[in-house]
């Protein structure tokens, strides 16, 4: 289930039109190209990735995905991992009580506007983007933590990536930035409760 943040500014795509000129024509072909591709997908097409990803995971039972605002994901962050900074995706698996009685494998929160930074800087859309994150969540879900392993959820990550043609992961990326721009270890961690 795909959930959107009502805090979640949905118009930053717009753009006021600007006057007609062959310069200004070109400048809004380029804008609308870049707007199509930072657009938020529609909530139908991520339930659909989700599906598949959680199929080629291979994790059962339900899972929901809040597409929330920095403000809130730092307020999670600091909240559950002690961390007072935003970040692009947070895990919070069920516990076992729950996974057995209710069929729920967890939950996933992320950061629109993070995510939407993230594709700019990687050359794609905010739909691919969006993708990534939710595929490295699951795999947090399934149980995989690449902060304590020696390389497993990598490998596994980019195995699915193939197999659903997502472009360079998380993982990959943070092996590739200097210490000082990601903020230390990685981006990305898997949470201890249930956020929904």
């Amino acid at each position: 289930m795909i959930l959107l943040d009502p805090n979640l500014d949905l118009d930053v795509d717009r753009h006021p039109a600007p006057k007609a000129t062959s310069a200004t024509r070109r400048s809004a072909a380029v804008l609308r190209k870049t707007s199509t591709l930072h657009r938020l997908p529609s909530s139908r097409t991520l339930a659909l990735f989700l599906g598949r990803a959680q199929a080629a995971v291979r994790l059962r039972g339900h899972v929901s995905v809040l597409l929330t605002t920095d403000k809130a994901i730092r307020r999670l962050n600091s909240q559950f991992r002690g961390l007072d900074k935003p970040t692009d995706v947070l895990s919070f698996p069920a516990e076992a009580l729950m996974q057995s009685k209710e069929n729920i494998a967890g939950d996933l929160a992320i950061s629109v506007p993070t995510a939407r930074r993230q594709a700019t800087a990687c050359g794609h859309s905010l739909s691919t983007e969006l993708k990534v994150l939710i595929l490295h969540g699951l795999l947090h879900l399934a149980g995989y933590d690449h902060e304590s392993d020696t390389g497993q959820m990598a490998r596994r990550e980019r195995r699915l990536r193939a197999q659903l043609g997502l472009p360079q992961g998380l993982i990959e990326r943070a092996e590739t930035e200097p210490a000082t721009r990601r903020g230390g270890k990685g981006t990305t961690e898997a949470g201890k409760r249930r956020l929904i």
